[in-house]
């Protein structure tokens, strides 16, 4: 049988269904009753109390004492719920009535938001029947250091037209076509491409060389074409292509049949994403540009670059920040370190700190005590690394000079006269 006082609750909380107050009473009433499904219906009441006002304390102590089955069967009740507990009380002598069987998935659904899960998996999700990982980008522009060039270049040809919808309309920018972002190696081309989809709030889809090419015939093809397809079914989605030069190298170049269909299977689905699709944004980026397909590069297609050099000033002291600060520093002076470490990429100024780390973790366990990482330590690194972005700005040099320049390669050229590499 039903204690009389819950039986009471039950017809005033059913007579005065707007009293959030009787609710969360009737629900700290049942925990103390601890019977079978009390936990449970408590959960419900409670999750209806905070849909109707989700700051309400007492239903949110409910709640925490449902999930947890934490309540005595002496704990007292709430200031605001007990003169109510007393009132209904006294409001019926009348039969308990049943209690209704209690519906999980309304009750999952209920507190879906308010409950946080025990564990939580960080790894992407992989859609069904395909080998792409798709995620969800937590960066912004904003969280990459300096590079301002770069960004004002992409909000221009990229970000601006598509989060003002109303003045594109009103100048008829069109969206056709990508992105194609190139420069040398280990500068953060992938690490801007999530930052966009972050910015567009859009899912991320990272498609790689190993992604795509198979040996057997026709599945290179038909895994350019999932990779679409899964960028539209998760619109709004950023599909990024790295190493775009070897997965849509000039047809020219290649005798592989294999290739020469995957450029093609690609061509068709860039086609369909500027002529058909809603949401699907395409990135790509690439070391060698001189070697995409010009076809790649028509309008509509992949039409605007961005040149991603080396990081600035300002940016190589973010990098240093970003790849010391959880290693045990002391003295560090950054803007020094930023100052000579001109024309070192990212992953030079990463492998500056690892070698840093590296002589001070070498001395501690020589010695037998325990040092911190010092200001030397990482100058001593610094003079042992030479940019790896020399090579490439060679190669560029030899394609402004010799190669057939369109008028996609301006920025570089004055890069590199600015560099004194003219």
């Amino acid at each position: 049988m039903e204690e009389p006082l819950i039986s009471s609750l039950r017809r005033a909380v059913a007579s005065s269904p707007g009293d959030i107050h009787l609710r969360v009473l009737l629900g700290q009433q049942l925990l103390r009753a601890g019977t079978p499904g009390s936990a449970a219906e408590a959960v419900s009441l409670a999750a209806g109390v905070l849909q109707q006002s989700p700051a309400d304390p007492d239903a949110r102590q409910l709640m925490s004492d449902a999930l947890s089955g934490s309540v005595a069967p002496d704990a007292p009740l709430s200031d605001a719920a007990a003169p109510r507990a007393e009132a209904a009380a006294a409001a019926s002598g009348a039969a308990p009535e049943t209690p209704p069987e209690f519906d999980w998935n309304a009750a999952e659904n209920d507190v879906h938001e308010l409950a946080q899960p025990m564990f939580v998996d960080s790894t992407p999700s992989v859609a069904p029947g395909s080998g792409f990982d798709i995620e969800r980008s937590v960066i912004t522009l904003a969280d990459v250091g300096g590079m301002t060039a770069v960004k004002n270049r992409l909000n221009a040809a990229f970000l601006a037209p598509l989060q003002n919808p109303e003045l594109r309309k009103l100048y008829s920018k069109s969206l056709k076509g990508g992105l194609l972002m190139y420069g040398p190696p280990g500068c953060g081309k992938t690490f801007i491409a999530r930052a966009i989809a972050g910015e567009l709030g859009a899912r991320f889809l990272n498609v790689g060389l190993a992604d795509i090419l198979d040996p057997m015939l026709g599945n290179s093809e038909q895994n350019v074409h999932e990779a679409f397809e899964l960028a539209r079914r998760e619109a709004p989605c950023v599909i990024f292509f790295d190493e775009i030069d070897a997965l849509g190298q000039r047809r020219s170049q290649t005798r592989n049949s294999a290739l020469r269909g995957t450029v093609n299977q690609l061509l068709t689905e860039l086609d369909g994403v500027a002529d058909q699709n809603e949401g699907v944004f395409v990135l790509a980026a690439t070391n060698q540009p001189w070697d995409v397909d010009p076809a790649l590069r028509r309008p509509g297609r992949f039409d605007r670059t961005v040149l991603v050099l080396p990081p600035d000033e300002e940016a190589r002291e973010s990098i240093f920040r970003y790849h010391l600060q959880h290693r045990p520093v002391e003295g560090i002076e950054l803007k020094a370190l930023a100052r000579a470490s001109a024309g070192l990429s990212g992953a030079d100024i990463a492998y500056v700190c690892e070698v840093a780390a590296e002589r001070a973790l070498i001395d501690s366990a020589t010695t037998g005590m325990l040092r911190l990482i010092s200001m030397t330590d990482v100058t001593d690194a610094l003079g042992e690394v030479n940019p790896s972005t020399s090579s490439w700005l060679e190669s560029a040099r030899n394609v402004v000079l010799f190669g057939d320049d369109d008028g996609t390669y301006t920025e570089l050229k004055a890069y590199l006269k600015k560099a004194k590499r003219l």
